[in-house]
């Protein structure tokens, strides 16, 4: 029986602690008990381990032998701010497909109100990803930066930077990979509306590379899960 996965909060030695809401989810939620055995990462191994105590607000393991991890893809996903409740269906969608890191872009046709309230945002995302992460079994949740507007987005630095464009009839996000160097990629994805022609003109002359995911026109939050599976599939 393949044994849930948490991500530790804390890490001494070999004991590991999860604290805070954390921790009282398993102890009120899933009524766990000293003795029970899980994985824990502890975001540079994952280690079989052993509840050994109980607490309001905290629960602690006894960490034991390694357990074999598979090495995660270097995808960053620069996620143009959309409508939150599918944003946040698409930071969950995309973390258990195993993106590294996502950061939110405040785009020209990202709308005012929702550009504004982003920062505030940024703590739920991360619960989303970390949710996300141990539901999947990862040894660690993405990184969620805080928002930034499209001219620091465009300074990420990959062996592949590509941007998906309705505008771009010739490439596919497939062939742009295979003209790539295999490695760490950085994908953006648009807003509702998709980018401007001077947000395209700006990415052009950073050096990003243009790719379709087709003819159909997607939603953001499915344009972003598509091409994270495109890359995932490509080989590195």
């Amino acid at each position: 029986m393949t044994r849930r996965r948490w991500i530790a909060d804390e890490v001494s030695g070999n004991i590991a602690v999860l604290t805070g809401a954390h921790a009282d989810h398993l102890s009120r939620v899933l009524r766990v008990r000293v003795g029970q055995e899980f994985d824990v990462a502890t975001r540079s191994e994952v280690r079989r381990g052993r509840i050994i105590r109980i607490e309001r607000g905290r629960v602690e393991l006894e960490l034991g032998d390694l357990v074999p991890a598979t090495a995660a893809p270097q995808i960053v996903l620069a996620l143009s701010i959309f409508k939150f409740d599918r944003m946040e269906w698409a930071i969950e969608k995309c973390t258990e497909l195993g993106v590294a890191q996502i950061v939110p872009v405040i785009a020209q046709r990202t709308e005012v109100h929702l550009a504004t309230a982003a920062a505030k945002r940024v703590e739920r995302w991360r619960r989303i990803a970390r949710q996300a992460a141990e539901q999947s079994r990862r040894s660690s949740a993405p990184e969620i930066s805080s928002p930034v507007k499209l001219k620091d987005a465009l300074a990420l630095a990959a062996e592949a930077r590509i941007f998906l464009s309705e505008s771009e009839p010739a490439i596919t996000l497939k062939d742009a990979l295979a003209l790539q160097p295999a490695g760490h990629v950085v994908l953006a994805v648009g807003p509702e509306g998709g980018w401007t022609e001077s947000e395209i003109k700006l990415f052009r002359e950073a050096g990003w590379v243009s790719a379709s995911l087709g003819g159909n026109i997607l939603r953001a939050e499915t344009a972003a899960i598509a091409a994270l599976s495109v890359v995932i599939c490509e080989p590195q």
